[in-house]
């Protein structure tokens, strides 16, 4: 059976690793213990809280890696007790949750059967950067060569041309007119 894919577009470029993480968030959703909140706590906070019963905090352990946290519990097996009618389960758990990029796990504490764990999202910082568009010829007067890969930049660059990862400098003036002064 083919799989069709959302992000199948030539126009969505880099997003494989957002269908991936879909395809992991679907997967552990099927999962129904123990039962969970999610709450927002302020305007960059979020908090997670799973009904954990019968755990102590010995039994529980809380995992951050490759932006999915990972909340597992296991109880010791307890023989000196008998049970006549054992009604409150004490199985094993897995739960994950998978974190979008930036979020931190800051705090996790256990409390009258629930384990809190805050999450914080830092606030984003706006980088707003403009390239240059210069043509081809100049990049070859700016360092002193006709081809290769282009020189340092130069104080009194005034434009960037952005090729291959590296910046070259553009001219000031880099018009018909200005050939003369920069002889």
């Amino acid at each position: 059976m083919t799989r069709l894919s959302v992000f199948n577009s030539p126009l969505l470029l880099g997003f494989d690793h957002l269908e991936r993480m879909l395809d992991r968030a679907g997967k552990s959703s099927a999962e129904g213990y123990p039962p969970y909140n999610i709450e927002q706590i302020g305007e960059n906070g979020l908090r997670i809280t799973l009904a954990v019963a019968g755990f102590r905090d010995d039994d529980l352990s809380v995992q951050v890696e490759d932006n999915q946290l990972t909340i597992r519990g296991k109880q010791a097996a307890d023989d000196s007790r008998v049970f006549l009618h054992r009604g409150i389960a004490a199985r094993q758990f897995q739960r994950s949750f998978i974190l979008a990029e930036g979020l931190e796990v800051t705090a996790a504490r256990l409390e009258h059967g629930l384990l809190h764990i805050d999450l914080l999202r830092p606030a984003p910082e706006s980088r707003v950067r403009d390239v240059k568009i210069t043509s081809a010829g100049s990049v070859g007067r700016a360092n002193g060569t006709q081809g290769g890969p282009p020189g340092p930049i130069s104080p009194g660059a005034t434009a960037v041309k952005v090729a291959g990862g590296k910046a070259a400098p553009s001219p000031r003036g880099a018009g018909k007119g200005d050939e003369e002064s920069e002889r």
